[in-house]
């Protein structure tokens, strides 16, 4: 029972209550009164383009106008394929002010996982940037889709008949009520995430899922902070396609009515400079960024990190000599948590009143309780001692309504209200957690998820695959990146460099493997299971040789 008994509470600040409040009755109700808020105060600042909070919601207003025109219903799915840019937050919105659904599509996907998501979420409707227009044309076909806004920042193309580019979308001149919304039943994004069994999941959050996790992380950032800056400005690097960027930094900057300088992709010149020059409040990253950060120690050591309230990791596992390096570096600390798309997605994390330990991802957010369990013969789960290894589980506001049309994974993930992460994880006697070890397959390459069951399925549509193995090995630079071991059919012919190609066409480049070794035989068990953890060990091995 010490779990239930919240031992990390001792730490939370006397402004900080156990309890995470939220007062919205809905994602567009959070805006609107973010915008009563702070009105002229700028919300966005993208390449010199300024876009206050009032430009914002007329932004929004105007585009869930043009949505509606076209048929759209709540409950309807909209697709989002956007580098960062205020975009991503004008189709955001104007999604949820009419109770539809926003379908996360990472920008890099190739066109089989562009068709797998639009078709497996039923999407009709779908902003995506231009230079990815022909892609998802090539796949329309198949899928439930019928409309795109296009965004630009170039040149226009040519669309087909019934594409409008964002500007014309904005041209609608039709004013549509707010769809009542059910915060807690009602869908706001489908975050696709891999999936043990090769198919990706759609992860269910609703609008009480956002609300109740931005504002968990909200409250422990600002609340005990007494110097807040009327107006300051953080960076939006961290990818809104992903919740961790849109819950943690996106939707918290509004929150505070920072001014949020939203770079579109990662690059270590940029974001240095970007700090240098603009003298953010905050700064979170996932742990590729401060890989690629330290890598140029001369740029770094001037930009000013030590300036900043407030740095934070997630996505992955922070290697503690990166940690220690960037602070020997800037004079800055990096506050290192963990999340998964499953809670929307902060579970655990460093606040800046916690004094921070080595190695550890923290206390537990507001009203969240988690558990270090083992299960038991009878299939029970019972808590394990403090300072003991177990599976951990959460419990808390923020934690998926479940897996799209996947009710069977969905009662495997949920079990009796707590969800079942398969991360190995301890909680000291002060209530800071400390992850061992991820769910046994995963890879996480560059802070993004890759299970290697996805990875094999594409490989075995290669003519002359016969088996195929995949494993992360450890990087300096990506944290793991993916391997391929592959046994060929009798008398196939196939190199190396065909199935590292067949990869790179048919995956998004952190899923495509790096390296590719073709074996005579691959380790089986005695009832013919390939046993992909006997590789990992063999290869981990030669690396530490």
């Amino acid at each position: 029972m010490v779990y239930q008994q919240k031992p990390w509470l001792k730490w939370y600040d006397s402004k900080i209550d156990e309890h995470v409040s939220v007062k919205y009755a809905s994602l567009y109700d959070f805006l609107e009164d973010a915008v009563k808020r702070f009105g002229d105060k700028p919300a966005f600042t993208f390449y010199g383009k300024v876009f206050s909070y009032n430009e914002t919601k007329a932004i929004v207003d105007r585009l869930s106008a043009h949505l509606h025109s076209k048929g759209f219903k709540k409950g309807d799915r909209v697709a989002i394929m956007l580098p960062n840019s205020p975009h991503y937050i004008f189709a955001l919105f104007a999604i949820f002010r009419l109770g539809g659904i926003a379908v996360q599509v990472n920008p890099m996907y190739v066109e089989r996982e562009i068709a797998f998501v639009l078709e497996d979420s039923g999407a009709r409707y779908m902003f995506a940037l231009d230079a990815f227009y022909p892609k998802v044309k090539k796949v329309q076909a198949d899928t439930y889709l019928k409309h795109v806004v296009a965004i630009g920042f170039g040149e226009k193309i040519a669309l087909a008949e019934g594409d409008k580019y964002f500007e014309e979308a904005l041209q609608t001149p039709v004013t549509v009520e707010e769809a009542p919304i059910n915060p807690f039943e009602d869908v706001a994004v489908l975050q696709y995430t891999g999936g043990t069994t090769g198919v990706p999941k759609g992860v269910m959050l609703t609008h009480s899922n956002l609300l109740s996790n931005f504002n968990q992380v909200c409250d422990a950032i600002y609340n005990a902070c007494e110097d807040v800056p009327e107006s300051f400005k953080m960076i939006t690097v961290l990818p809104m396609f992903h919740v961790y960027g849109l819950s943690s930094v996106a939707l918290c900057g509004l929150r505070e009515g920072a001014n949020q300088i939203v770079l579109p992709r990662f690059d270590v010149a940029e974001v240095i400079e970007t700090v240098k020059r603009e003298k953010p409040f905050i700064f979170a990253a996932v742990p590729t960024m401060y890989f690629g950060l330290n890598s140029q120690p001369e740029l770094l050591k001037e930009a000013g990190f030590d300036q900043l309230y407030f740095v934070g990791s997630g996505g992955a596992p922070l290697p503690v000599e990166q940690a220690k390096a960037f602070k020997k570096i800037t004079g800055a600390s990096i506050m290192d948590g963990y999340g998964l798309s499953e809670a929307a997605p902060t579970v655990i994390f460093n606040p800046p009143f916690v004094p921070a330990k080595e190695g550890s991802i923290g206390i537990p957010v507001q009203s969240t309780i988690v558990r270090i369990v083992r299960e038991t013969e009878d299939g029970e789960y019972v808590d394990v001692p403090v300072g003991e290894a177990g599976e951990l589980i959460v419990k808390g506001p923020q934690v998926m309504k479940g897996y799209w049309n996947r009710p069977k994974d969905t009662e495997e993930a949920l079990k009796d209200g707590w969800l079942h992460t398969g991360d190995i994880a301890k909680m000291d006697e002060d209530g800071y957690f400390y992850i061992l070890d991820r769910s046994k397959d995963m890879i996480i390459a560059s802070g993004y998820n890759v299970y290697p069951r996805e990875v094999e399925e594409v490989l075995y549509q290669l003519e002359g695959v016969e088996e195929a193995i995949v494993i992360g090995l450890p990087d300096e630079y990506r944290g793991e990146t993916v391997k391929a071991f592959v046994k060929l059919k009798e008398g196939a012919v196939v190199t190396e460099e065909e199935i590292l190609q067949f990869g790179k066409d048919n995956l998004a480049p952190y899923k495509a493997p790096k390296a590719v070794e073709i074996l005579a035989e691959l380790p089986k068990s005695a009832v013919g299971k390939l046993l992909r953890r006997e590789l990992r060990e063999l290869e981990l091995k030669k690396v530490q040789a």
